[in-house]
């Protein structure tokens, strides 16, 4: 029998010890011990499946790595000290010197100078196509393109990209697909339905949830895995136990806390779409986002993260964080704490006017991250914040 998402997240863990713990323990070891030299030797040839040294798998991370490829319906995966060791060890592990990549303009930041600033050290190049222009993605494909990468909702402006479409140009090119699920998390939304070859996460946001501990995870095809474990176990970007049993631990509340995150970021929309501070809202369930039929057919729930626009540019924007009470000012998100951002005086600060109107960022633009607290104080805090 199949179990449901809910109970995959609680019920998937590690073999219990001799002690038959209830909850996982912690496996603080860097190293594991042998009975003699043919298990040693037939262990590290790959003939017996175990742990070996917590570089390469540990308890603790093989749980974690398990519920997250059980959730997304993938075959196999790797956890990585942060989200963006997990980014950066996928392409590199794939990519040879001459590749090229076709990624979404709006993508994290630190993606983005992964794409123009280091991979071209190794001649890989990156197109980009907007997300209001996927019409034009087919074109941008070459002869030694081998990834085609997106994010969605995608950061900080919670567009939504249509997953079906762009998985079937995917395949028809014989493309490497890979999807940043940050966002979504893998119970409001699971790319390989969708043609993904790899799903990779930040777990810093709503995996863990509580802004807690680091960490990331790239999960998809069972070959496609193999060369990224490989190439992490040499180069040693490999999550900590101790990050993972709480990840772990994290992952059988992920669906409820979602759950109210969602309903939370519902609320706060619809108020927002009513203020007349505020120039216009985006977030993927509310019917006035621009892909708001895509977003209610690949996505569960609409997120934690909503957008918008406050009239007066940079200087109101810097005025809403400041007049902020409850709220936090921070640069997590996914947190139990509502987290607001004004993306163009801090995180998007040093790009130009033009780079930042590129992947839609405005001067006004405003992203929250809704937190769990009472919805009715977190919208008073945002209401005072605005001035009315």
């Amino acid at each position: 029998m199949k179990e449901n998402f809910e109970t995959q997240a609680i019920r998937n863990q590690t073999e219990r010890s001799q002690f038959s713990e209830h909850s996982t323990p912690l496996y603080l070891t860097s190293s594991f011990v042998f009975e003699d030299a043919e298990e040693m030797r037939a262990s590290f040839a790959e003939e017996k499946e175990r742990n070996l040294y917590s570089r390469f798998t540990n308890p603790n991370t093989s749980e974690f790595v398990n519920k997250i490829v059980a959730m997304e319906g993938a075959e196999a995966g790797y956890a990585f000290a942060t989200g963006m060791s997990a980014i950066f060890s996928t392409f590199a592990a794939l990519l040879d010197a001459g590749d090229h990549i076709v990624s979404c303009r709006s993508v994290f930041g630190s993606t983005h100078s992964m794409f123009h600033k280091y991979l071209p050290k190794w001649n890989i190049d990156t197109s980009y196509f907007k997300v209001n222009e996927v019409h034009l993605l087919e074109s941008l494909i070459q002869e030694n393109t081998k990834i085609l990468y997106i994010e969605t909702p995608t950061n900080p402006g919670v567009d939504i990209l249509d997953l079906e479409l762009i998985g079937n140009i995917a395949k028809k090119h014989q493309l490497i697909f890979i999807v940043d699920n940050c966002f979504a998390t893998p119970y409001i939304q699971q790319p390989i339905k969708f043609g993904a070859d790899l799903v990779i996460h930040s777990a810093t946001k709503l995996i863990d949830g509580q802004g807690r501990v680091l960490g990331g995870i790239t999960v998809g095809n069972k070959d496609l895995m193999r060369e990224i474990y490989l190439f992490s176990r040499n180069t040693g970007p490999a999550m900590s136990p101790f990050n993972a049993w709480v990840l772990s631990k994290s992952l059988e509340t992920l669906a409820v806390r979602v759950d109210r995150h969602c309903e939370n970021a519902l609320k706060v929309a619809q108020f927002l779409e009513e203020h007349e501070n505020v120039t216009y809202v985006k977030y993927p369930f509310l019917p006035t986002h621009p892909q708001y039929e895509v977003a209610k057919r690949q996505m569960k729930l609409g997120g934690s993260i909503v957008a918008f626009e406050i009239k007066g540019g940079i200087a109101a924007g810097r005025s809403f964080l400041d007049n902020i009470k409850m709220c936090s000012l921070s640069a997590n998100l996914g947190d139990t704490r509502t987290i607001v951002t004004h993306p163009s005086s801090t995180t998007h600060g040093r790009l130009s006017e033009e780079d930042r109107l590129e992947v839609g960022i405005t001067d006004g633009l405003v992203r929250i991250s809704v937190g769990l607290e009472n919805v009715v104080d977190i919208i008073a805090d945002i209401q005072q914040a605005l001035g009315v």
